[in-house]
């Protein structure tokens, strides 16, 4: 279920300068190696199989754009870099005893109401549900603390994981609704990070005003026992090709994706088994009636609208009102989910060639036609020499098409990515260094592939298989079917065997949910929100007709009207409403 193949994660050596001339297998073993440096330096590549990116807000590394959406957006809205700080699994430790619930003026203490609380939770459970959540000051407004869940539901004796919490108190208390739970996406995104970085930026302001807004690092993330592999080295003296051409490319691949799951497997241990989705659904129970809140109020983003709508299969009557934006189809297989990802990174990037082209300054020109191909000629020769990419490596066609993929999550990305096109026409490649300087991914590709293995069995399990599959992926995009066919292998070999299955979700007997999709989103394709919304028997779809990665609060008033209404009133828009 990982894109992010194997050689992402790999220490590269410092880069020269100088480009490598002509193709010899040496000569390519040592640009491979050098560009290394720089893939390493992406904090993100693009996800697969129902588990989207994260969508965090504000900060940026440098050199990134620093908006979401060109359409009037409230704030600065983008794909943060994450920090993963261990929080160690506390195995049998004790729960805190009760204490007075939070009553919404008091800022200091949260725990469970006899209306939060369903009689029908077991009794071995009923201590996690009575706990008490005491905060402590984190920022300027955000406020931060720990909740206990136990490692197995099916032996909460077994030991707890402690998840890291992070709020910020609604602005208007005397008409406060309640709590908004909050999921950026991911998996491996961390929620605590989010509310940090962009306090007042993940709602609109009048859902602010009435909801305390919370967040989460789900276990196995960030400060909530995160998910450790140990370091793997790949052998000889050139890093893993994430795109193999020859045999012996793939059997480096291959043995690659069977060393990093041997190494999450004795780094992580037994809690590598029980950091799936469908736990974390369960954690976020015990979460909303720590709150006191009787029902769940959710707004989740991308992987967090499959969190929600496991939420909302496992506790129907617990379900208050959900929003869902940028949303994965349950239904879909690993393999069917890639597929529909690579079509969905063509479709944006389709989008993007045609609005560069309606300029005279476009660098590929103003025939799309000639632009695709002039495009794609460019990456054949990043794949013969790669360009020099300042101190950060070099730039081959791998590391090229992973960038270009992160920069069509938000339409503000374009002009960047257009400036950084032009200057690898005329054979410079820092512009697309700048784009993921100063960022690491290796705490959240390791979170992000353990959880995303354990949610659904492998897309394909031998590189025979994926060899087969190609094709239907090299058909779905010239431009990044090669690459996210080949992570398809990403879970072939992990130690732990997945929990989740593909399966229609009607959730019987919700109130109304609320589903957006965004017409040319590259990493949800729009047809996942349809899916979503048409099984849920309470689904209602609203559709923001754009580009870039999920629809609210990303500067659409039509969507935030429609939503702001919903999660404050309990009306949703009539199904089908579409925002221009």
């Amino acid at each position: 279920m990982d894109i992010r193949a194997p050689g992402h994660d790999r220490t590269g050596e410092h880069a020269d300068t100088a480009p490598v001339r002509g193709t010899p297998a040496r000569a390519r073993r040592a640009a491979r190696r050098r560009a290394a440096g720089l893939r390493r330096a992406l904090y993100r590549a693009v996800l697969a199989a129902g588990a989207p990116f994260a969508r965090l807000d504000r900060a940026r590394p440098a050199g990134l754009p620093d908006g979401r959406a060109a359409e009037g957006r409230r704030g600065l809205r983008g794909t943060a870099l994450l920090s993963a700080v261990p929080l160690a699994l506390v195995a049998g430790a004790g729960l805190q005893p009760p204490a007075a619930a939070d009553d919404g003026a008091s800022a200091t203490r949260s725990q469970g109401t006899p209306a939060s609380i369903p009689d029908a939770v077991p009794e071995d459970l009923r201590p996690f549900y009575t706990q008490r959540i005491d905060w402590e000051t984190c920022g300027a407004v955000v406020q931060c603390g720990e909740l206990q869940v136990p490692m197995d539901y099916a032996d909460p004796a077994a030991g707890t994981i402690r998840l890291s919490l992070a709020r910020v108190r609604a602005t208007d208390p005397a008409d406060r609704i309640g709590s908004l739970l909050y999921n950026p996406g991911g998996p491996g995104a961390s929620g605590v990070d989010a509310v940090k970085s962009a306090a007042g930026m993940l709602a609109t302001p009048g859902v602010a005003a009435r909801y305390d807004v919370v967040s989460f690092d789900p276990r196995g993330v960030g400060e909530s026992a995160p998910v450790r592999c140990a370091p793997v080295r790949t052998a000889g003296d050139a890093p893993v090709d994430i795109t193999p051409d020859t045999p012996a490319e793939v059997d480096g691949f291959v043995r690659s994706a069977r060393e990093n799951a041997a190494a999450c497997g004795s780094g992580t241990g037994p809690r590598l088994g029980h950091v799936s989705t469908l736990e974390t659904a369960r954690d976020m129970d015990v979460l909303r009636a720590v709150l006191g809140d009787p029902k769940l109020n959710y707004l989740g983003v991308s992987y967090g609208t499959y969190l929600g709508t496991l939420y909302a299969d496992l506790f129907p009557d617990r379900v208050g009102r959900l929003t869902l934006d940028a949303a994965v189809d349950p239904r879909l297989d690993a393999l069917e989910s890639l597929r529909g990802q690579t079509a969905g990174f063509q479709r944006a990037l389709d989008a993007f060639l045609a609005d560069c082209t309606k300029r005279p300054e476009c660098p590929l020109g103003t025939d799309p036609a000639k632009a695709t191909k002039r495009l794609t000629d460019l990456l054949a020769r990043l794949d013969r020499a790669p360009l020099p990419a300042g101190r950060a490596g070099l730039l081959d066609r791998d590391t090229t098409v992973v960038i270009m993929a992160q920069s069509l999550y938000s339409k503000d990305s374009w002009p960047a990515l257009e400036s950084a096109l032009g200057a690898a026409l005329a054979g410079n490649g820092t512009k697309f260094s700048e784009l993921v300087e100063g960022a690491d991914d290796t705490a959240f590709g390791q979170s992000f592939q353990a959880i995303s293995c354990l949610d659904l069995p492998p897309a394909v399990t031998s590189s025979e298989r994926l060899r087969a599959e190609l094709p239907s992926f090299r058909q779905a995009s010239p431009v990044f079917g090669e690459w996210l066919g080949w992570s398809a292998l990403s879970c072939a070999e992990w130690p732990v065997a997945a929990v989740g299955t593909p399966r229609t979700i009607t959730a019987p007997g919700t109130p109304p949910i609320l589903v957006v999709g965004t017409t040319r989103d590259p990493a949800t394709p729009y047809a996942w929100a349809e899916g979503l919304a048409g099984q849920l028997e309470s689904g209602v779809l609203l559709t923001r007709d754009g580009d870039g990665h999920s629809g609210y609060n990303v500067g659409n008033p039509c969507v935030d009207r429609a939503v702001d209404r919903y999660l404050i009133e309990g009306l949703p828009p009539a199904d089908g409403t579409r925002c221009a």
